[in-house]
């Protein structure tokens, strides 16, 4: 009898606790002292390949091997995310034009619509008014030390000058991002992986084979859903690595980690993370038993997979091909809902990002004594709201349309410099949060058109043959 392996969340979870345990021990003893016993005076310049001779004069055998393995596992980690950024696009097109397509009738279509941006939108409203109650309550940037404050605008200026200019550079009037759903061309879209325009393309395509006599529609439906099976058997190839993957996307980023800069934000952070907690522990459950009768335990352990990779790779997008897996093979969602909720989860709905926003511009605020009044809070919330739909779903793109929202209310944008040293790590926990959110609407959507259809088996514990 073939002794059985371990699930796959299992694996990730060991992959991930084993690094964070390898960048804590990297962060706290290996240090500029540790470089010069190998020869290296200048780390910074030698691990980006830019040093000089008279910097670093000898590097020994350990200075090479420990850029090596630093190279090794930047490329694991970097190998599995372009993998599955390579998957996310045919998933999606396929999967939704095939389940379009499907539909008998396109007012079905219609009305999971309206629902999903309904739910999308309230929770995006929740958790932004969760993050500005609790930062009120907490008050995390108040009788904040003057020289931490200065220490740490001094150190990341240069950083958040950076993301000010960018956040400029992407601000666009409503009527120019209603524009931007549709593709000037299709093919320019799908090269830059512009998925709201992928989505609406695809809609297109669906609602018009499905306009056709079946006759002649049904050879192309078949195509299409024979090229989403094999985009799926394609994923369970590529999350062989994950647990892997995982170890060396942590361990760079704890590796990295200014611990001094995460003590002297611990208040915020922590304001942060449990706002995040009351989303994924408190809200999402009561909409789940609420609207959709589905229970809590049995939802996490379903999708527990996709929240560990959105934790580690702090990208939505990247985890959207595992998301819809876990959805439609765990969950029990049909193609058809998550082919069409979770692509545009992953474009719109951003939960975690909208109330990390919210206690960012408070602790802003406190920071700078500034005295928000009813009014201005209720803009964040607005401008929030609108600015988290147009996050791209991509590590840290939350700190760029911060930006707006600061704007907004008068806040000083130099202000983004405080908390740029923990915007990583809390990238990581709000992505996860995201991810959580968009497979809790397409258990709602899922459970109230048509129910869940019985899981026999977690398709993602099964491991491929090799």
């Amino acid at each position: 009898m073939a002794k059985k392996r371990l699930a796959l969340h299992w694996t990730i979870l060991i992959g991930l606790a084993l690094g964070v345990g390898v960048g804590l021990a990297i962060n706290l003893m290996w240090d500029e002292s540790t470089w010069a016993s190998t020869g290296i005076d200048n780390p910074q310049a030698w691990i980006a390949g830019t040093s000089l001779e008279s910097e670093n004069t000898a590097p020994s055998f350990g200075a090479h091997a420990a850029l090596f393995l630093r190279h090794l596992n930047a490329f694991v980690g970097d190998l599995f995310l372009r993998l599955l950024r390579f998957i996310a696009v045919p998933i999606v097109l396929f999967s939704l034009i095939a389940g379009v397509a499907s539909l008998n009738d396109t007012r079905a279509l219609g009305r999971m619509g309206t629902k999903t941006l309904g739910l999308y939108l309230s929770t995006t409203a929740i958790a932004i008014t969760v993050g500005i109650v609790l930062a009120n309550l907490v008050s995390p940037g108040a009788n904040f030390n003057e020289e931490t404050k200065q220490y740490l605008i001094g150190k990341y200026s240069t950083d958040a000058g950076a993301k000010i200019v960018t956040g400029h550079a992407n601000a666009k009037s409503g009527w120019d991002a209603a524009l931007d759903i549709i593709p000037k061309n299709p093919f320019t879209a799908l090269a830059e992986t512009q998925m709201i325009q992928i989505v609406f393309a695809a809609l297109l395509i669906g609602i018009g084979l499905s306009m056709i006599p079946k006759k002649e529609s049904d050879p192309i439906v078949r195509f299409f859903q024979g090229m989403t099976d094999a985009v799926i058997k394609v994923v369970h190839i590529v999350l062989l690595i994950a647990p892997i993957a995982v170890f060396a996307l942590i361990v760079e980023q704890i590796a990295d980690l200014g611990l001094d800069v995460l003590a002297a934000l611990a208040k915020y952070s922590i304001t942060v993370v449990l706002g995040l907690a009351i989303m994924i522990f408190a809200v999402y459950p009561l909409i789940l038993r609420s609207l959709g009768g589905v229970p809590f335990a049995a939802f996490l352990r379903a999708i527990s997979p996709a929240q560990l990779l959105a934790f580690s790779s702090s990208s939505s997008a990247a985890t959207l091909p595992v998301t819809m897996d876990c959805c439609e093979n765990r969950l029990g969602v049909k193609e058809e809902v998550s082919s069409f909720v979770l692509p545009l989860g992953a474009t719109i709905n951003m939960d975690g990002t909208a109330l990390y926003q919210g206690v960012a511009a408070i602790f802003i605020a406190q920071m700078f004594a500034v005295d928000l009044s009813i009014m201005q809070q209720i803009t964040i919330v607005l401008t929030t709201t609108v600015a988290s739909i147009g996050t791209a779903a991509v590590p840290s793109a939350g700190i760029v349309m911060l930006v707006i929202v600061l704007e907004s209310v008068g806040l000083p944008v130099e202000g983004i410099a405080l908390i740029l040293g923990v915007d990583r790590i809390l990238d990581m926990c709000r992505t996860s949060c995201n991810v959580t959110g968009d497979c809790m609407v397409a258990a709602v959507i899922g459970s109230t058109e048509g129910g869940l259809h019985p899981v026999v088996e977690p398709a993602l514990d099964e491991h491929p043959p090799t």
